[in-house]
């Protein structure tokens, strides 16, 4: 809930947000309100995707970047298709 209550902080400076949440908390997004929300399919603790996925970690981030500049308004949410990738698990 942490990152609502600072999205919805940061907002209210004047500084656009989005918050990348985990499917299993879709609906802690949307009670809260937050301002712009990015939801993927990825289990908790691997918001962005596997580690070494640099490909699945690059399209969460623009699908962030693609809605902070298409949002018209305040509770826009995109929940994104793809999904978790374990098989790419590198160090």
């Amino acid at each position: 809930m942490s990152v609502g209550h600072v999205a919805r902080e940061f907002e209210a400076a004047g500084i656009p947000t989005v918050a990348v949440y985990v499917r299993a908390f879709r609906h802690v997004a949307e009670a809260m309100g937050v301002p712009r929300t990015v939801v993927t399919r990825h289990p908790m603790g691997r918001t962005l995707g596997a580690p070494g996925d640099v490909e699945r970690q690059s399209d969460v981030i623009e699908a962030a970047f693609a809605l902070l500049d298409s949002a018209q308004e305040g509770g826009a949410m995109v929940e994104l298709e793809a999904p978790y990738r374990p098989g790419t698990d590198r160090v």
